[in-house]
């Protein structure tokens, strides 16, 4: 089961309420260049290309918040990007930013462990199920 790696900054940036889950608008986009821990803010990640069904700076991905006793999960739901006319790729990571809020801040990101070509007509799910949910706080 794939993982979502927080970026260093993320857990600074919940205390000081940069990040809203249940009213900021939160995207994720693709890369081929590997992420470092030390990134902070959109701009220090090389995205790949805008063309062929993928638009520069992602596809929105819906966010939601529940509380179980003393512990509170975010979920995000599936985003699909579909290839149109070409090939969207090689991209190896999916990169969750925040896009509300100044600098676009980070979050986390998805290693899929290999490069990844998404062909015309074909569809991509990101399938946040799989990761058990973003994060959960307690």
């Amino acid at each position: 089961m794939a993982t979502v790696v927080k970026f260093n900054v993320f857990c600074k940036d919940i205390l000081l309420a940069v990040h809203n889950f249940s009213s900021h608008t939160f995207k994720a986009l693709l890369t081929n260049s590997a992420p470092l821990a030390a990134n902070t803010v959109k701009a220090d990640i090389s995205e790949i290309s805008a063309g062929f069904g993928y638009s520069a700076g992602g596809v929105v991905v819906p966010c939601a918040v529940s509380l179980s006793g003393a512990t509170a999960k975010v979920t995000a739901s599936d985003a699909t990007i579909t290839a149109a006319g070409g090939t969207i790729g090689p991209f190896r990571w999916v990169v969750l930013y925040n896009d509300t809020s100044s600098g676009d801040s980070l979050i986390g990101y998805i290693d899929y462990g290999s490069s990844i070509s998404i062909a015309s007509g074909d569809p991509f799910i990101l399938d946040f199920d799989s990761v058990n949910g973003l994060f959960t706080a307690s």
